[in-house]
């Protein structure tokens, strides 16, 4: 790693106890253990938003890759790698189209959604990093402690996309860029 590597965070983001909206810390959970270069951090956010905000608060990661349960296109167990550019985070507090595939963007403390994450980031002073969310739509978001047939099927692939995401994030220098969206049935 030289000292112009960008650090990445992969953040898995959701409810264990919400059936599919548990999808990112299922993700992040497999991930435990797999070689990954040194700057790449893997970590269980759960629904702490908050924490998540301060830990990217401090300017430590160049690149922040949030994995949750988004409504994205497509039947459930449907998976994208999404970019999320400064003007979707610097939109209006209220008034968001409630069809965004990144959520609403109410910061509520015991819950996650991205874009409430990174604003709150922003209404504390930080700086955002580069930030993709790997989404899956989920089928079941409800009382239950187990994915759906579909976002568990996902859950593989989703791994590895993350996975190659953030080392080809990881191995490039903090003025590269890459293609912003991709999307996997």
């Amino acid at each position: 790693m030289s000292g112009a590597d960008r650090r990445v965070l992969v953040a898995g983001i959701g409810n264990v106890f919400l059936g599919d909206d548990g999808f990112g810390v299922e993700v992040v959970r497999r991930m435990d253990g797999s070689v990954l270069p040194a700057n790449v951090e893997v970590a269980d956010y759960g629904v702490r938003g908050v924490h998540l905000a301060y830990e990217v608060l401090d300017g430590r990661h160049d690149v922040l890759i949030m994995v949750d349960a988004v409504p994205v296109e497509g039947p459930p167990g449907t998976l994208a790698v999404i970019e999320v550019d400064a003007a979707t985070v610097d939109g209006t507090e209220t008034g968001a189209d409630p069809e965004d595939p990144l959520g609403p963007p109410a910061v509520d403390g015991h819950g996650m959604h991205p874009v409430a994450v990174l604003r709150l980031l922003r209404r504390l002073g930080g700086d955002l990093p580069r930030v993709f969310v790997v989404g899956c739509r989920p089928a079941v978001v409800d009382e239950r402690m187990e994915l759906s047939e579909p976002v568990r099927a996902a859950v593989d692939e989703a791994v590895r996309m993350v996975t190659e995401l953030a080392c080809d994030e990881a191995a490039h220098d903090k003025t590269a860029s890459t293609d912003s969206e991709r999307t996997h049935a």
